[in-house]
């Protein structure tokens, strides 16, 4: 059933990946994209918290947690193998001062595997990790469209990384990621005749940048008890500042628009010459990023924590565009939460050993457009269901809450992500026994 199960979600998000882009925010026409990852659906239920650890779920957040403890049903010899597959539902409503619009998408989270190996624990997946899709209008002062912008895409996550248990406390982790992936948007400038009818022509400027790079992720996770009950969790990770390489392509076109469908027909394109630009190959530089936190809890029972993130996102720039309304400057996160299970332990009430979560997160998220920080604040719930055997659990998420503002003409959006994913659990290697 596990199996049939897991094979229904891979094809179901493949499809919708396929299908339509992975946001429909228009604050994705900045820079890269809209961080799509942010972590799995049990981090994110928990308000963003990569600071737990525990033996049946992956923390894709800090790589030390590929590592840790063996279980003590398996003779304490050895931790399971861990997968998990993950997707997500979201439901914008788009609010400005003029008016208001919905929208949504479906898509495709993550990917990974995590094996173990004595001391060390080996991980690998593929994840969205920024996405590109809004459609936007701006209008002249006799209410008529005067611009129309549209933009599809986004970067896309390959890793790997190795952890080691240095102690029964403390373990350390490094990743590797590629990234790559591609950002198209195109620009169209409406033309009037005098007495405010459509012209025949209107101009089209169409962009595509290819972007590929490596970054890395280094982790520090620390438990212990300190006493009978309670035990103390803490995590640090830190990426250092990277680059991509973009490959850039720039066109013109005429075109015709239809003006009942809004449909465009392309007249004639010419290419615009980067290379002499020196606009053919930039470096897109990425901020450097750390975050730290702790909190502490009874094992199998309850867990309460705190963290903070910063990201150097001033640093950021992407020389083939410039906005000049938009800035970045540096980037934080607070983010609270915690877990509760009635009785991990509890064969006669089902419930009882479901794992309940909840948390919230504020959040500036770097950008400043007409001088207008746009922030987004957002509060999660949700349920780890037991399902099979050897530890295994479907994972429900539900968050709310809402990005930016419809202060300087700027749109506000009210969100609601429903998050579903699969952490399945089996053991791998074990040592024979002998009579």
């Amino acid at each position: 059933m596990i199996k049939k199960l897991v094979v229904v979600l891979i094809v179901a998000f493949a499809s919708q990946l396929q299908a339509q882009e992975g946001t429909a925010s228009p604050y994705s026409f900045y820079g890269i994209g809209s961080l799509k990852f942010k972590g799995t659906v049990e981090n994110r239920s928990m308000g963003g918290l990569s600071i737990y650890n525990d033996s049946i779920h992956l923390n894709l957040l800090n790589p030390a947690g590929y590592t840790g403890n063996n279980i003590k049903s398996f003779n304490n010899e050895s931790r399971p193998v861990k997968f998990a597959i993950g997707g997500s539902y979201s439901s914008l409503n788009l609010k400005s001062d003029s008016g208001s619009e919905k929208a949504n998408s479906t898509t495709f989270d993550y990917l990974a595997l995590s094996v173990p190996m004595g001391k060390f624990g080996f991980g690998f997946g593929l994840l969205p990790y920024t996405s590109v899709g809004y459609k936007l209008e701006s209008r002249n002062d006799n209410d008529d469209v005067s611009n129309r912008y549209r933009g599809e895409g986004g970067v896309n996550k390959a890793f790997a990384g190795l952890a080691y248990q240095i102690n029964e406390k403390l373990s350390v982790g490094v990743e590797a990621s590629y990234n790559f992936g591609n950002v198209k948007n195109s620009s169209v400038a409406y033309l009037y005749d005098d007495e405010g009818n459509l012209a025949q022509y209107q101009s089209r400027e169409n962009n595509r940048s290819d972007l590929s790079g490596l970054n890395f992720n280094i982790g520090l996770s620390y438990k212990t008890m300190i006493n009978d009950k309670l035990e103390l969790s803490s995590g640090l990770t830190y990426a250092p500042g990277s680059n991509l390489t973009s490959n850039n392509t720039r066109s013109f076109s005429t075109i015709i628009i239809n003006e009942i469908s809004g449909q465009e027909f392309v007249v004639n394109t010419i290419d615009a010459d980067l290379e002499d630009q020196n606009l053919k190959t930039t470096d897109l530089s990425l901020p450097s990023r750390v975050s730290f936190g702790a909190g502490i809890g009874e094992p199998r029972k309850w867990f309460l924590g705190a963290e903070y993130t910063y990201q150097n996102t001033s640093k950021f720039s992407n020389p083939i565009f410039s906005i000049d309304n938009a800035t970045f400057v540096n980037a934080s996160t607070i983010a609270l939460g915690g877990f509760y299970i009635p009785d991990y332990n509890s064969f006669s009430n089902y419930w009882k050993r479901v794992t309940y979560r909840g948390g919230l997160h504020y959040e500036n998220t770097g950008l400043e457009i007409n001088n207008e920080t746009i922030n987004e604040f957002g509060m999660s719930f949700g349920v780890g269901l037991p399902v099979g055997g050897l530890f295994s659990n479907a994972n429900l998420g539900l968050e709310f809450g809402k990005r930016g503002t419809t202060n300087q003409n700027l749109i506000q959006e009210n969100f609601i992500n429903l998050q579903i994913s699969l952490s399945l659990n089996d053991r791998w290697f074990q040592k024979r026994k002998y009579n």
